[in-house]
């Protein structure tokens, strides 16, 4: 059995604990506030979830666990069989990922009644109540940290317009395809499906988001619900030779709006040995400092492109060129 190890303040552990279910991998949930401990304590990144598997070894970056239980586990795959849909289901991933967890990060910490409520919850959650006095007295720690973390995550009031205006993009996009179906490759669910709906399980949870969602696209917000936990979902992937739905394009579009030119600000930015990098979108600012992990990123979206062979990359191809951003896998 699995255990995963961490919170439901998490988008990360959210996204690890749907695929799970989907692929009726036994495991346990184990929420708390030893997570960063045992991250410590395993030499591992501080980021949740850490997942301990069967043989005692722990890991915790979610995307290289995914693929590893892909190859460990054979039934009830996320990764569609086609190389084109995979390549494209693993752009979105990175996508929700690395990009609106700006969002959710944004969402959360920057205005006053989201900052209260869920430092207060989170810090609930950690202590699994552990009295008023203490968990509050906690709440102003955590809140004053993660408040002092946003300019280096780019989830300043400065950027947030296009954060915003993005999130929102995407969120129109899955409202107007969730109300006829679920999934983007098929009848079952994508690695695109989980990370996201990880990202946007948060949104469903705070405040200001939640009431975004709820006042203007109330069928994603419901539809999360629905990513949680699809354990019972019996569904096909689309055929290798069915058209990319009207809903991944519109995801692959935004990828190219603003996931590219900030992939590739940050690279440029790094080789420059720059700490910072600026872009615009739409006229609309966004600066922040340089990311290794973007970095890594970008190189594991080229290697992946480069292992395309030439069917896939026929179908691939004309998608990427349509939204400018070919150029920069090769």
């Amino acid at each position: 059995m699995y255990t995963i190890h961490g919170a439901l303040g998490s988008p990360y552990s959210m996204k690890m604990r749907a695929l799970m279910r989907y692929r009726r991998i036994t495991h346990a949930w184990s929420h708390g506030s030893h997570v960063q401990q045992l991250a410590a304590e395993k030499s591992l990144p501080p980021v949740i979830p850490v997942i301990e598997y069967p043989d005692g070894s722990f890991k915790n970056d979610s995307t290289p666990v995914l693929y590893d239980l892909e190859e460990r586990h054979k039934e009830r795959g996320v990764v569609p069989p086609d190389p084109a849909q995979a390549f494209i289901a693993h752009l979105l991933e990175d996508f929700g990922d690395e990009w609106l967890t700006k969002a959710m990060f944004g969402y959360r910490w920057l205005e006053e009644v989201d900052q209260i409520q869920m430092s207060r919850w989170l810090s609930f959650d950690a202590l699994k109540g552990g009295n008023l006095k203490t968990s509050q007295s906690m709440a102003k720690i955590f809140r004053e940290r993660q408040v002092g973390r946003m300019g280096m995550v780019g989830c300043t009031r400065e950027n947030f317009p296009l954060i915003e205006d993005s999130t929102r993009r995407v969120m129109k996009a899955l409202e107007d395809h969730v109300v006829n179906e679920h999934y983007l490759f098929g009848s079952r669910p994508s690695l695109a499906e989980i990370s996201i709906y990880g990202q946007f399980s948060q949104l469903g949870v705070d405040p200001t988001a939640q009431a975004m969602m709820r006042a203007d696209f109330p069928y994603t917000f419901r539809w999360l619900l629905h990513v949680d936990d699809m354990s019972g979902i019996e569904g096909e992937w689309d055929d290798a030779n069915a058209p990319i739905k009207p809903v991944a394009l519109k995801l692959l579009a935004e990828f190219g709006r603003v996931y590219v030119p900030f992939l590739l600000a940050n690279e440029a930015a790094m080789e420059a040995g720059e700490e910072t990098f600026s872009m615009e979108v739409d006229g609309l600012p966004y600066s922040q400092g340089t990311f290794k992990y973007q970095l890594k990123c970008l190189r594991e979206l080229r290697y992946r492109y480069s292992k395309l062979d030439a069917d896939a990359r026929a179908k691939v191809d004309p998608i990427l060129d349509e939204n400018n951003y070919l150029e920069f896998l090769q």
